[in-house]
């Protein structure tokens, strides 16, 4: 599994209101003439280009990806004309997927937890801010632990208990509270494994956010097992969820260095802080879609 980090090819000087700006994602195999194609697009509709980001992993015959977000009066009136022009230009002639989006149209996430707040909290608060771009619809927890301070932020919080080996009831549960209410999923350390007839039957994107060190340390206790092994670096990973545990594709990943003077609580904390900020950036780059998949891994237009 590997990240690229794509940089940005061109910017435009940002115009018009948010509520009037679109993005346009588009992903295949690379031929000549596909910027100039949706540029095309965009300029005979009147659209200003606000960002154009795009990768190709090979020019001679690979992988073509691009971003784009462009401002234009009346957005909404004019996508229809907007997706039949990108079917005849992109799709016909290239064989290319894309996806067209109104951003003033936030996407809806759900965030599923356990007892661990760290994570779970961080979220609430920046969405509260207005440092994430998203509608949280609910939050859903194991415990009934954070049930207060959800609601505090205004959050419905559902208490669905999930114990045994059979996860079938509480999975029946979570996705009656989902069908038809979210664009995607998140597990603020939500410490339960998602079967993958529930990852299926979802039908929308999970991120998950996990302690990465090296060695791996699996089970309870992490933080004290890589203590013990005198670990030099905390660090932390937010991924999609596949049926391979903790192995989806990766959206952003992050360290910290320690050292021997370092205890266990103070791996503890420096790993929840890491935690923290790479899966609320993951959040925020799929949010965005910035974020494109293919196959085991991911293009990060961040």
């Amino acid at each position: 599994m590997t990240v690229t980090q794509a940089a940005p090819t061109r910017t435009a000087q940002k115009t018009g209101g948010a509520g009037h700006q679109a993005s346009l994602i588009v992903q295949g195999a690379d031929a000549t003439g596909i910027v100039a194609a949706v540029t095309s697009v965009l300029g005979r509709h009147g659209a200003n280009i606000v960002s154009l980001d795009q990768y190709s992993d090979n020019p001679q015959g690979g992988a073509f990806f691009q971003r784009t977000v462009f401002g234009l009066d009346g957005l909404r009136a004019e996508l229809p004309g907007l997706r039949a022009d990108f079917d005849k230009e992109l799709v016909k002639p290239y064989g290319l997927s894309y996806t067209l989006r109104d951003l003033s149209v936030p996407k809806r996430v759900a965030i599923f937890a356990s007892k661990s707040d760290h994570c779970l909290l961080d979220l609430l608060w920046r969405h509260r801010q207005g440092q994430l771009p998203v509608s949280i619809a609910m939050v859903i927890s194991n415990h009934p632990d954070t049930a207060e301070e959800v609601r505090s932020f205004g959050i419905p919080f559902f208490h669905v208990p999930s114990m045994g080996a059979d996860k079938s009831a509480a999975e029946a549960e979570h996705l009656r509270l989902l069908k038809d209410n979210v664009d995607f999923v998140v597990l603020a350390r939500y410490m339960q494994i998602l079967s993958g007839d529930f990852i299926e039957r979802v039908g929308v994107p999970i991120i998950n956010i996990h302690h990465s060190f090296l060695p791996a340390f699996i089970g309870a206790g992490p933080y004290a097992k890589a203590k013990e092994r005198g670990v030099k670096l905390v660090g932390a990973t937010a991924h999609y969820v596949t049926e391979d545990l903790d192995e989806g594709p990766i959206i952003e990943q992050d360290v910290v260095r320690v050292s021997h003077a370092h205890t266990a609580g103070d791996l503890t904390r420096r790993g929840a802080d890491v935690e923290r900020a790479v899966l609320s950036r993951a959040v925020l780059w799929h949010a965005e879609d910035r974020v494109i998949r293919n196959g085991k891994h991911t293009i990060v237009f961040a």
